[in-house]
């Protein structure tokens, strides 16, 4: 009979081994050697560092949302920056009923210190708030031209989460206003180094140009083997209003005076049409007018009547005896085609 085994004696099966890490007292261990006998002190595995060795102090969070009756071209654009931003938070959408105040407390309770907030009216006109919550301060603006990163002539790729470089124009450090607006960009679209999300690669440039009192923003992917950039998307035009000293309200601290409101530039587009038509209209009355009174009466012209010759008057004369009528000429075939025609009526029937 077999004797029972014990698990601590020569018989019993050997226990699993720990795996560790290696030690300050055995630097000779390599990652990925195998174990070796009892006592011989190599690893198995090594741990690898983490990706970024600093420290995540830079704490900036933006909150990216928007308002009810947005379109889809809004909303792609929202989700697009959302995708580029891995320090972005969502939230659901405000009603149009609440006032902007409220978004600060929406802010405070998602820990966001930044907002990027879409305001739709008309459900046509798009308007783009940039806050600073809660103290301010907040610039507004309507958006114009927006391309998503979902269109085809967007041939770029970057890797999600990277970190941007910022570009801007020259013209930020010459204008107060403009110079406010780019430390507001700054702040905003900025990727906070050491963010948890984020990863520790610069692999495309935000630019951020003006021209036509607008500006317009980029995003181009850097190709290492020849140094060139490829537009990768989304694209607007952004076209300043005005600069609240607090967040979505306070004192005007600047207005655009080049602005020119949605409504006002379809109203124009409205009276110059009109002006068109009444325009035609006039035309088409001075023609009528030319063609019914415009007739000169002009007299008789003595010249008329040199080349006309007077005719040869003939004599009246009066007959005064009828004329004899014309003899009436039968045609002398027509009772040839009759008897032709009773013939072959008989032939028919005898046949």
């Amino acid at each position: 009979v077999a004797a029972k085994r014990k698990p601590d004696g020569p018989a019993g099966r050997p226990r699993k081994r720990v795996k560790r890490a290696p030690s300050a007292a055995e630097p000779d261990a390599k990652p990925g050697a195998k174990p070796g006998p009892e006592g011989a002190g190599q690893a198995e595995y090594s741990i690898p560092p983490p990706v970024s060795q600093g420290k995540w102090k830079n704490k900036e969070r933006v909150l990216i949302f928007s308002s009810r009756g947005i379109n889809f071209r809004t909303r792609h654009l929202m989700q697009d920056l959302r995708t580029l931003m891995p320090h972005s938070k969502a939230d659901t959408k405000m009603d149009r009923k609440d006032q902007l105040f409220v978004i600060n407390e929406a802010c405070e309770m998602k820990n966001c210190n930044k907002c990027i907030f879409f305001e739709a009216k008309k459900k046509q006109d798009l308007y783009m708030w940039l806050s600073n919550t809660p103290q301010g301060p907040s610039a507004k603006f309507l958006v114009q031209n927006i391309h998503t990163l979902a269109e085809l002539k967007m041939t770029g790729n970057c890797l999600r989460g990277s970190r941007p470089l910022l570009s801007f124009d020259p013209t930020f450090d010459k204008e107060p206003h403009y110079a406010l607006l780019k430390e507001l960009f700054i702040q905003i679209f900025s990727t906070p180094r050491y963010h948890p999300k984020s990863q520790p690669f610069v692999d495309h440039v935000f630019t951020f140009t003006i021209t036509d009192e607008r500006i317009w923003f980029r995003n181009y992917q850097i190709i290492e083997e020849d140094a060139s950039l490829v537009e990768i998307g989304p694209r607007f035009v952004l076209n300043l209003i005005k600069i609240f000293q607090g967040s979505f309200g306070g004192a005007t601290l600047y207005e655009n005076p080049h602005y020119q409101s949605p409504n006002m530039h379809r109203r124009l587009i409205r009276l110059s049409v009109a002006a068109k038509f009444r325009e035609k209209e006039q035309v088409k009355e001075v023609q009528k007018i030319k063609k019914k009174g415009g007739k000169v009466l002009i007299g008789e012209d003595p010249t008329e009547v040199v080349f006309e010759t007077p005719a040869e008057e003939k004599p009246v004369e009066i007959q005064l005896v009828k004329p004899e009528s014309k003899p009436i000429v039968k045609d002398k075939k027509k009772p040839r085609k009759i008897q032709r025609k009773k013939q072959k009526k008989l032939f028919r029937t005898e046949a």
